[in-house]
């Protein structure tokens, strides 16, 4: 893998969308699209991620990641 600059701009697929960021986090990426932590779950590389682990998650380029509304209830 090539290191990336702090700063430059890495390319994500979002969605089935090319995403261009600066976050190297899934919290700092969540952030970024101006949602709450709470208003949507993560799946990165196809491994669910919980909202607890965002901040540890890593962001490089080239990675998927899947979106979608959290299931409530039980």
């Amino acid at each position: 893998a090539s290191l990336v600059e702090p700063d430059a701009p890495i390319t994500l697929l979002v969605n089935g969308a090319t995403h261009t960021t600066t976050a190297r986090t899934l919290a700092q990426w969540v952030e970024q699209q101006d949602q709450s932590q709470h208003a949507m779950a993560t799946a990165l590389n196809s491994q669910f991620v919980p909202r607890g682990m965002r901040a540890a998650q890593a962001l490089k380029d080239g990675d998927v990641l899947l979106t979608f509304q959290p299931i409530d209830g039980g």
